[in-house]
């Protein structure tokens, strides 16, 4: 786990100072400077964005990190990296005219309903573009097992850029309508600097020889594909259908929630960065030992890290709404939904890199193609009976039903589990600590307040997670941190 913790912990340093900024951006930046229906906006592009972009990618990211380890020679490693930097580039011409064909059809959807999207559709194809190429260059940082940068650029860059943006807005030096465009600007620069940094690492020579295994290869990047758009519309379905069916400023209300609850998977996003190619190494050579006792540490030390977040957020979310501006009537309920769902992401550990690696894949994507309708169909029930509210517990349906089915796969196809024998501990400590929190409040001012209980929370949190030795790894760090203080 060295090199795990080593990297991951850059990785979250990085990430959760993208959240950071992001956070800034979301709940008060955009909040302040841009009017709710335009924040609403930005909101539906990027979500819209984001459905489409893994059809353009068509599942090459993922075949690059699966295959890459398999191939013992540098040729066939080249035409590897040829086939996954022309496939999409091909993909996204195909989308692209059938965009430019059906372009008509999709003014026709926006006349009648949010006519504020209509001049920025094109920006739609744009933002995927660019967003699955960076996922491609991304993918090829991480096979050379060098995922620092790229996650800066996944997680901080383009928020620094919106943060600039924004203060453009508000002074004055940009219009909300180029502010836009510049979103979308910014995402395709991201895509070009992470295109240079991938090729720093290593320049394939170019040719138009298919790897020896193509049939397997375009086999496993199809289904890839189908399965990471289902799990894009696991994440982004609901905001897309409050456009459907709510005006406009619900996506951005709705979004100011979700990215709240979103804090907790940033470890998951952090560690996934370097266990993704590993749990792969270690199924090409089948160590089935290895990826039991990985599976393990990263679902525990993921649950410990996750639900202290949990407990943060619980804990604090009434004090944060007294921050926002009164327009933004956020509901408690939809952060608890969301947030317990990100919760169970992380105690999955690497389960995804071990389903989406194996054999077993094409079980997964029958299973997420399902609950991708499923979750269609409960968003279609619950938004108009419940609002945004019905979105989330939309979501927090597909998802429970989701994870559960894929727990289930990997113990029955490999004999693993997550469990340890102290993770019930850590989520009765868990549910008990943001049971006993989430009433207590300091007489103080919000930010004060939130300040002081995270405080005596990750305090009290971090001694009882060494004391009762949740896990060893957390209990080095904490060991490794005491002493760094006291010397």
């Amino acid at each position: 786990m060295g090199v795990i913790l080593n990297q991951s912990f850059k990785n979250l340093v990085t990430t959760y100072a993208g959240f950071g900024i992001g956070a800034i951006n979301t709940l008060f930046l955009f909040t302040y400077f841009l009017e709710q229906e335009y924040y609403g906006l930005v909101s539906f592009l990027l979500s819209a964005a984001n459905l489409i972009w893994p059809f353009m990618a068509f599942g090459v990211h993922s075949t690059l990190v699966k295959f890459f380890s398999f191939y013992k020679t540098q040729e066939e490693k080249d035409r590897l990296l040829n086939l996954v930097l022309f496939l999409p580039l091909v993909v996204s011409a195909f989308l692209g005219i059938l965009g430019v064909m059906g372009y008509d059809l999709l003014l026709n959807y926006f006349s009648d309903g949010n006519t504020l999207v209509k001049p920025y559709i094109g920006l739609i194809f744009l933002i995927a573009v660019a967003t699955a190429y960076f996922e491609v260059f991304f993918a090829w940082s991480k096979v050379h097992f060098r995922s620092v940068f790229g996650n800066v650029m996944k997680e901080v860059f383009h928020r620094i850029c919106i943060s600039l943006l924004l203060l453009a807005v508000y002074f004055e030096v940009l219009s909300v309508h180029w502010f836009i465009y510049g979103i979308a600007f910014v995402f395709v620069i991201r895509s070009l600097v992470m295109a240079v940094y991938a090729f720093s690492l290593y320049r394939p020579k170019i040719n138009f020889l298919f790897p020896e295994n193509l049939s397997s290869v375009l086999k496993y990047t199809s289904l890839i594909l189908i399965a990471a758009s289902v799990a894009m519309v696991l994440l982004d379905l609901d905001k897309v259908m409050i456009e459907y069916y709510l005006p406009i400023e619900n996506v951005a209300i709705y979004g100011i929630m979700v990215y709240i609850a979103t804090v907790i998977s940033v470890p998951q996003k952090a560690m996934n960065q370097i266990t993704h190619p590993m749990t792969a190494e270690m199924l090409n050579l089948k160590d089935i030992e290895g990826l039991g006792n990985l599976y393990k540490k990263t679902s525990i030390n993921l649950l410990i890290v996750s639900g202290l977040i949990f407990i943060l957020i619980i804990s604090n979310v009434q004090q944060l709404y007294e921050l926002i501006p009164e327009e933004y009537e956020l509901s408690i309920l939809v952060v608890l939904l969301i947030s317990l769902v990100k919760l169970y992401d992380n105690f999955l550990g690497n389960n995804n890199s071990i389903l989406f690696n194996s054999d077993y894949y094409r079980i997964v994507l029958a299973i997420g193609v399902f609950l991708a309708v499923l979750a269609f169909v409960f968003n279609i029930i619950f938004i108009p009976l419940y609002g945004i509210e019905g979105a989330a517990i939309a979501s927090f349906l597909a998802f429970g039903i989701y994870n559960t089915s894929k727990i289930y796969l990997v113990y029955t196809k490999f004999r693993l589990v997550p469990f340890v024998s102290k993770t019930w501990l850590v989520m009765a400590f868990t549910v008990v600590f943001s049971l006993s929190f989430y009433y207590w409040e300091f007489p103080f001012h919000p930010l004060i307040n939130i300040a002081l209980k995270s405080l005596l929370i990750i305090g009290l949190f971090l001694i009882f997670a060494y004391k009762m030795n949740f896990s060893p790894e957390i209990r080095n760090l904490i060991e490794r941190f005491v002493r760094r203080k006291s010397t």
